[in-house]
């Protein structure tokens, strides 16, 4: 009996020397313990505390914790295709412990003697390794390579605001040197950032030329160009020699001569369009008409389709005597055009005068 009870105590005195050298984090439930890992790709709406991933297995939300190791992996934008640890937590949520995507080699070689920082806002329309990042002055596509520093922020979302240190590369796309968590909102951005007149940077000679078509967000002021590296944008000055492309409508066919402007921007030095060429007509001058109304999205540097509240006019470009109130034309501009009719039995311009 009197052995019974003493091996009773010895259970007991072993059960409470267990319980005191087991750790304390045993005692607990393990959030961070790993119970899966899932691939997938980042999907619309994922925000700093909630990742929403498209699995094979179908779509998953993942809540982000500020203990969650972003450190292989702080590029969180929609179509970025990642891996994630994930445990259980107390709330129901899975949780995640790690994310880590696969690290590519730089292929470019970047200007960083010409750097420029741009503050502004991540739009959800980036995809891969393309950053559309808005500022006040426009939409910008700038390129993340692996070797962006991103110390500065604990993780890329939509919609969060930042500042990009960014230069030039030999593949014409501006791509991001460093990346940190920015102002509250875009409006505290220094508009000194401003895509810069000629007025307001130093003209330099061209450095480069480009052949392309034009994209159809391009504006007066801002040439969106498609080549075959990619949509590149051009700030046009009011120097910028466009008299042999003037016409700026949707898949007309460019070839700019351009460099690179201290606001990081590339900037039009010449723009040349593609012209047909026409037989000699002769034109009466005497008795000139005046006509009002909106560019056509079909006009090229031969033909101008206006229309007008008459209906559309074809007017051709083979006797512009001058161009006032525009730099370049793009569809939906506004003009006044005095034209007067040729030997061909088409109305040719004479002068355009934007509204």
């Amino acid at each position: 009996m009197k052995g019974h009870k003493i091996a009773k105590i010895c259970m007991m005195v072993c059960l409470i020397l267990g319980m005191v050298l087991i750790p304390a984090s045993k005692l607990k439930v393990q959030a961070a313990e790993v119970i899966a890992t899932v691939q997938g790709t980042i999907l619309s709406g994922t925000s700093s505390d909630l990742l929403k991933l498209s699995t094979k297995e179908g779509n998953m939300e993942i809540k982000l914790d500020s203990g969650t190791d972003t450190s292989a992996c702080k590029i969180l934008l929609p179509g970025k295709h990642i891996s994630v640890s994930v445990s259980h937590g107390s709330d129901g949520y899975l949780h995640a412990v790690k994310i880590s995507s696969e690290v590519q080699a730089p292929t470019v070689t970047i200007d960083n003697s010409t750097t420029a920082t741009v503050t502004g806002k991540i739009s959800e329309k980036s995809e891969g390794d393309i950053l559309r990042f808005i500022t006040p002055q426009g939409e910008m596509e700038i390129k993340l390579d692996s070797t962006t520093n991103m110390s500065g922020c604990s993780m890329l979302v939509a919609d969060k605001n930042y500042n990009i240190v960014c230069a030039r590369g030999s593949d014409a796309y501006m791509h991001a040197i460093s990346i940190s968590d920015g102002a509250a909102t875009v409006s505290s951005v220094d508009t000194s950032l401003t895509p810069a007149s000629a007025d307001s940077v130093n003209r330099k000679a061209a450095t480069g030329t480009v052949t392309g078509t034009v994209a159809k967000s391009t504006k007066e002021d801002l040439l969106y160009l498609s080549t075959k590296d990619g949509e590149m944008q051009f700030v046009i000055e009011k120097n910028t020699d466009s008299r042999n492309g003037m016409i700026l409508t949707p898949g007309r066919k460019l070839t700019v001569s351009f460099y690179h402007g201290s606001d990081a921007y590339l900037h039009a030095v010449d723009i040349v369009g593609v012209k047909e060429s026409s037989l000699p007509v002769s034109i009466d001058t005497s008795s000139p008409a005046t006509v009002s109304g909106t560019v056509g999205s079909k006009s090229t540097e031969s033909l101008l389709y206006l229309d007008t509240k008459y209906g559309t006019m074809e007017l051709k470009l083979d006797a512009v005597k001058s161009v006032t109130g525009c730099k370049v034309i793009v569809s939906g501009k506004k003009l006044t055009v005095t034209c007067a009719r040729g030997s061909d039995a088409y109305m040719h311009a004479l002068d355009i005068k934007g509204v």
